[in-house]
């Protein structure tokens, strides 16, 4: 039996095309807002000059040379994604949180520790500056 037409699901609505960071962060309620908005900064803080802040796969991100590092909010949980090797890198300290591949989940209410979060994204910024080109 096939659906009408106006009784899509999630998945089958179309998504919506953010131009910039804020407008992603607008589009987030709260608590999760503020959370990712704590994530930001903590971010900013570390990032090398030249970093700029720009909507990839439809989220927020940090690129020099390359993407450094993701990070969105969803219905459950909020997510930074810093990448497979980084995310190996932290294993021990990570066991608090649910880990896949190359996602960190963490309450929406409760922002990622900003400590673990600045050497995450260092070791991120290391990586990429290792890589030649």
């Amino acid at each position: 039996m096939r659906k009408s037409p106006s009784r899509t699901s999630a998945r089958n609505r179309p998504k919506v095309k953010f131009q910039t960071v804020d407008e992603y962060l607008e589009s987030i309620p709260d608590p999760a807002r503020r959370t990712l908005q704590k994530v930001r900064t903590i971010i900013r803080s570390v990032v090398p000059a030249g970093t700029v802040e720009v909507i990839s796969y439809g989220i927020p991100a940090f690129q020099y040379r390359r993407t450094l590092i993701w990070y969105a909010a969803f219905a459950d949980h909020c997510s930074i994604f810093p990448t497979s090797p980084v995310i190996h890198s932290f294993k021990a300290e990570l066991k608090p949180f649910k880990v896949s591949k190359g996602t960190i989940q963490f309450p929406v209410d409760q922002p990622f520790p900003a400590a673990l979060l600045k050497r995450i994204v260092k070791a991120r910024i290391a990586e990429v500056e290792s890589k030649k080109g």
